[in-house]
């Protein structure tokens, strides 16, 4: 019989053939963590130099944002060892430079540092350095404003809410105050009237647009819920599912009473709404091409209601009226002066030239309305005033005739000596007459 072969057990390879990979995992996790290290180097604020802390702290020079750990090294020479940078500003970092998303930079700071005005940089901003993490963002957004405790359990939630707070967005109006505030008090403010929910593409062309014009203010508002009275009949009929943009452009005044009444002007959209449209109308208003119309008052934030509704549609039928009766009396002023052809000097060729030119000079200025009958009895109390002043300069008071004298009285004493004279007048026209017969 065949013997049984032996149970036979594998022996490890050896060592030799392991160390090579093994160097080789080595090499690639501290090759890792140092490209890592480098990459997310922090730097720290020098809290000596007055210039890179107003840069900070007010956004002066190059005008970014910051986002600050309170970081305090140890004392030379103490020998204690400084405390780790916290695990939330680190990740939330890495998390924004790996999307290449450098909404502001990063940087250590020691907040216990004295200021030249006696008081440590922590006293100066009320910042709380109980609270660990102690991050604050400042900048070009405006001082220090520290980041809530809520918002620094996990580095992703810390960069939701530096997201929020630092990258352009558009203001949401709800009430009247905000439409003064986040919008007609700026020097340019484009609204959104959205009809709807928006589509992506609206959403992508607005959020181009916020990154493209960070000088211009953007903000939204519900048309569905809410209604802009003083606004509406500039703009198109208001429909559900459509959506409407205007731009605004301030003129004077401001929100604070000082300032004296807010006065403004818009510049609606007539196009589809798109990118390049939104982006056209914008740059006519920037650069002036476009010459926004006047408002008469200031725009109100109201609940839509059908009541509401009924009144700006009857204000819009009026201005229509308004814009018609405007265009048939300029075509009527402009066939009376076809008619005439020119001014000729006679009295119908005149008024034609004065409609003609008056028709024109209307057409040509958006910003034109009739004026009130108390504007126009302020126009002929003044210029009755003015007559009265000119009458007074010319006209020969009872005063100064007394003081030279009976000038009436001289004139005929002149003539009372030309008798003789006026005798051979007559003499003449007689020996005319017998010549005739």
């Amino acid at each position: 019989m065949a013997k049984n072969k032996k149970n036979m057990t594998e022996k490890p390879p050896p060592i030799d053939k392991l160390l090579k990979p093994a160097i080789g995992v080595v090499i690639a996790f501290v090759a890792y963590y140092f490209m890592k290290g480098i990459s997310t180097e922090i730097p720290r604020i020098d809290v000596t130099d007055e210039l890179a802390l107003r840069e900070v702290f007010f956004g002066e020079g190059e005008g970014r944002n910051y986002v600050i750990l309170c970081h305090t090294l140890p004392a030379e020479g103490s020998g204690k060892k400084a405390l780790p940078i916290s695990s939330v500003f680190q990740d939330s970092m890495d998390e924004l430079h790996s999307n290449n998303n450098m909404i502001a930079q990063f940087s250590l700071m020691d907040c216990t540092h004295k200021l030249p005005s006696g008081k440590t940089i922590q006293e100066k901003f009320n910042l709380d350095l109980k609270r660990r993490p102690t991050i604050f963002i400042s900048g070009k957004v405006g001082p220090p404003k520290q980041i809530p405790e809520k918002h620094l359990k996990t580095g992703h939630m810390l960069t939701k809410v530096l997201k929020g707070m630092l990258e352009p967005h558009a203001a949401k109006i709800e009430t009247t105050k905000d439409l003064k505030s986040k919008c007609l008090n700026k020097s340019i403010c484009a609204l959104l009237l959205k009809g709807g929910t928006p589509p992506q593409a609206l959403k992508d062309a607005f959020k181009n647009l916020l990154s493209t014009y960070e000088d211009v203010q953007f903000a939204s508002v519900d048309s569905q819920t809410l209604l802009l009275t003083g606004l509406e009949e500039y703009l198109p009929e208001y429909q559900p599912g459509h959506h409407r943009f205007v731009v605004f452009q301030k003129i004077s005044g401001g929100i604070d009473s000082k300032q004296g009444r807010l006065i403004t002007s818009i510049a609606p959209m007539k196009d589809v709404i798109s990118f390049n449209n939104m982006s056209n109308l914008i740059n006519q208003v920037k650069n002036g091409s476009l010459a926004p119309q006047k408002l008469s008052g200031t725009p109100q934030v109201k609940t839509r209601t059908k009541k509401l509704e009924e009144q700006e549609r009857a204000k819009r039928e009026r201005n229509q009226k308004k814009k018609e009766q405007q265009q048939s009396a300029k075509q009527k002023a402009s066939s009376t002066f076809s008619s005439s052809a020119e001014n000729d000097g006679s009295k119908e060729g005149r008024k034609a030239e004065r409609e003609r030119r008056r028709a024109e000079h209307r057409a040509g200025n958006p910003n034109y309305r009739e004026k009130t009958p108390e504007e126009l009895a302020e126009m002929e109390k003044q210029r009755r005033k003015r007559m009265d002043e000119e009458s007074k300069k010319w006209n020969i008071e009872a005063d100064d005739a007394s003081e030279g004298g009976d000038t009436t009285s001289d004139v005929y004493e002149d003539f009372d000596g030309d008798d003789e004279y006026m005798e051979d007048l007559d003499e003449d026209e007689d020996e005319e007459i017998l010549d005739l017969d």
